[in-house]
Formats: structure tokens, C-alpha cells, sequence
């Protein structure tokens, strides 16, 4: 991987939707280089996929997203990967990291509603061999996601000026 590779992919994580062409145009590379590295970074599964980025309260969705942070005990030879790799099979979670700090995962999962998310945690999460603690934040409200923000930007107010 060179220094194109990594600026197609700083460029395709901002905005996947952008063609070859113009990709090619911001990269000084022909069209047919762009897809062929894009071709190979999927191959090497660099590229896991593409998503798109809603804002699901505008939507009206109506779901209820939480954090779950998770103390865990590490299993020896496998430390944190075989109860991370039970986590992600649950439909529930969007996402799941390995973190520093106080908590150990970091979950981030979606319900129907407040009661939903409090209902798996209590009978899927929590009682998991290894868990020791968990701390659930329902998220209320996001401001950013995946560096895209989610509201109107306001144009700066211009202030009246006089002598």
C-alpha cells in the first residue's frame, strides 16, 4: 500500500459515492489505476464495505441507540477476541471495540425502545461468562457520525456595524 492507496481511502471513507472519474481527477491517476486499486483494496478486504450515513431522527426511525461499556475478563490464549466474536453475532450491535481504559469493550447497540436495550443487556450481555460489569448510556441525541454532521450548520450571523 502507497501513498495513493491511502489517499483513495481517506477520499472514499469521506464520500464512496464519487465515481472513478472524479476520483481520478483528485488523484492525478487515470480511471482505470483508481479501479484497479480500489478493486484490490477490496480484495484484500482493506475495503470492508460501503454504508451510508443517516440521520435516523429526521428519518423518524424511532429507535433507541445505547453505549454499553463492558468490563471483561480476558480468556487465556484467546484474551478478549472469543467473547468479542460472540458479541458481534447479536443483531443488535452496530458496533463493537476493544478499548483502553476503565471498561474494556465498547458496545453500541440499537432497540425498539429504551426497554428493548435494557432487555438485552440484562438477558444477553450481562450474563455472559467472563462480563464482570456493565454501564449502559442510551444516546439521546447525535450531533456527528462518521465525521458527517447531522444538523444544519447556521451561516454565521453578521453583526451591524456603525461609526
Amino acid at each position: 500500500m502507497d501513498e495513493k492507496d491511502l489517499e483513495l481511502l481517506r477520499i472514499l471513507e469521506e464520500n464512496s459515492r464519487l465515481s472513478a472519474d472524479e476520483i481520478a481527477i483528485m488523484t492525478n491517476l487515470s480511471t482505470a489505476d483508481v479501479e484497479s486499486r480500489v478493486h484490490a483494496l477490496e480484495a484484500a478486504q482493506v475495503i470492508k464495505r460501503y454504508s451510508t450515513v443517516i440521520n435516523w431522527e429526521r428519518a423518524g426511525n424511532g429507535e433507541v441507540s445505547a453505549v454499553i461499556e463492558l468490563k471483561v475478563s480476558p480468556e487465556r490464549d484467546y484474551g478478549y477476541d472469543r467473547i468479542a466474536e460472540r458479541l458481534s453475532r447479536f443483531r443488535q450491535v452496530k458496533t463493537l471495540r476493544l478499548m483502553t481504559g476503565t471498561y474494556d469493550l465498547q458496545l453500541v447497540v440499537t432497540g425498539k425502545n429504551m426497554q428493548e436495550v435494557s432487555r438485552f443487556v440484562s438477558e444477553h450481555v450481562a450474563p455472559m461468562d467472563r462480563i464482570r460489569e456493565t454501564a449502559t448510556h442510551i444516546i439521546m441525541k447525535s450531533y456527528k457520525e462518521n465525521g458527517h454532521t447531522l444538523f444544519e450548520q447556521q451561516e454565521a450571523e453578521r453583526l451591524p456595524y456603525s461609526f
